[in-house]
């Protein structure tokens, strides 16, 4: 495959910049130019000026020059012009302004000269008020009018070269990050000689290796949980025909518990799995939030009370009869994980509270305990798969619970955050939509 010829940014954005002020420096001559000559040609257009020229030369040679100049001069307030008869090149009779703007190259507003019979010329010029003559002032809003346009127009077109393809990139980045992970930067985009094309394709060669080992980490946690529920279902039953035929049973015990350790975290991974394929798709029932949290609650009771922990739940009549739209196990599921997390890492004889509002159409469950809390820095990593805060919450689980509470939620068009509690403690909030207020 042959490389495409690059050509840089910067050299994009110089040359652009540089035409379009060359551009406004064309333009807006050409505009003064058009505007110079329309100037000139309104005056030699005026009718019978040569005429005039040449009744003055007659009335200089018959009657004097000084009946020529007044000739000139009442013909010229009818005309709105100023008229001067010489001969030429002898310019003195002309005012000195008249003189500069005549002999200047380059000096924009100029008299109009008309050759007229027997070496003489008729300098015309407007007078001060009269039309014709187009105020410097003029040329210089059009000039500045003109290079505003053009360099607005230029500077325009460059910030949407530059940012368009950024943008596009930025949303493609967020809804990649949401869980769309076939998406990937346009084509049009990556295909362009420079450095956003550049990027455009790292991004894309980027995303598509790491959707590709998430994906493959998903199917190997799949596989290998899959794969231990048969030996461990197998083991289980070994220990217990252990323990019947007359084994330790100290030791059976033992080997029992990390038996079930390794069932729940099985179990875990394969819940983590199936919402996380699942998505959005799952099945959907109206399902009273509150009265998940008492099941939950009383389910969490036995531990609790080993723990040492109090646990209270508050609610309002009107959150009561809430309902959301979702999946009754699969949220139970969640709050479970959130308070079991709180139980784990909450010291005896404190207690977990457990908050249930309804505001702005949405349910609101704030499950707080009164541990040891969790470093701010540490946050945001609570709800990814495998982390445990363990230099501040030590305690039994291997990461999944939060994780797993996180998809659950996520798939019910919540949100779940992690916050510091009032005690100290941490404090985890869900809110999901409210189906019907009951």
């Amino acid at each position: 495959m042959s490389r495409r010829l690059m050509f840089p940014l910067f050299w994009r954005i110089f040359l652009s910049i540089w035409l379009a002020m060359a551009v406004t420096v064309v333009a807006s001559n050409l505009a003064t130019r058009t505007l110079l000559d329309r100037e000139r040609q309104a005056i030699e257009r005026q009718v019978g000026l040569r005429d005039l020229g040449l009744e003055a030369i007659r009335v200089r040679e018959t009657e004097g020059r000084g009946d020529a100049w007044r000739f000139l001069r009442e013909q010229g307030k009818r005309l709105e012009l100023r008229l001067i008869l010489i001969e030429l090149d002898d310019d003195k009779r002309l005012p000195s302004s008249i003189r500069e703007r005549m002999k200047s190259g380059w000096y924009p507003q100029k008299p109009a000269v008309i050759d007229v019979a027997d070496g003489y010329q008729l300098v015309a010029w407007p007078r001060v008020n009269g039309e014709g003559w187009l105020d410097p002032k003029f040329f210089r809003v059009i000039e500045m009018g003109l290079a505003f346009v053009l360099i607005t127009l230029a500077c325009f077109w460059i910030a949407r070269f530059v940012s368009r393809p950024l943008k596009h990139m930025e949303s493609t980045a967020q809804r990649i990050a949401g869980g769309n992970t076939e998406l990937r930067v346009s084509e049009d985009i990556a295909r362009r000689r420079d450095e956003v094309g550049q990027l455009a394709t790292a991004f894309n060669a980027m995303t598509e290796r790491l959707c590709g080992l998430l994906e493959r980490q998903k199917h190997l946690l799949r596989d290998i949980s899959h794969d231990l529920r048969t030996p461990l279902t197998r083991q289980r039953i070994a220990i217990e025909l252990a323990s019947d035929g007359g084994a330790d049973e100290q030791l059976v015990a033992s080997i029992l518990r990390q038996n079930e350790r390794l069932e729940a975290m099985t179990s875990q991974i394969l819940t983590l799995y199936r919402v996380a394929e699942q998505g959005g798709d799952i099945e959907r029932e109206p399902v009273k939030p509150v009265k998940l949290l008492n099941q939950v609650l009383r389910d969490a009771a036995d531990y609790a009370d080993h723990q040492g922990v109090e646990c209270r739940l508050s609610a309002t009549d009107e959150t009561a009869k809430a309902s959301v739209l979702g999946d009754a196990g699969l949220m139970q599921r969640a709050f479970d994980n959130i308070l079991q997390n709180a139980l784990d890492h909450t010291p005896p004889g404190k207690r977990v509270q457990v908050r249930a509002s309804v505001a702005d159409g949405q349910v609101t469950v704030d499950i707080e305990d009164e541990g040891a809390g969790v470093p701010a820095e540490l946050l945001p990593h609570l709800f990814e798969p495998f982390f445990r805060a363990d230099k501040s919450r030590g305690g039994k689980g291997w990461g999944l619970g939060l994780a797993i509470a996180r998809d659950i939620v996520t798939a019910h068009d919540g949100e779940i955050r992690a916050a510091a509690g009032e005690s100290g403690g941490l404090r985890v909030t869900v809110r999901v939509p409210v189906f019907t207020a009951g």
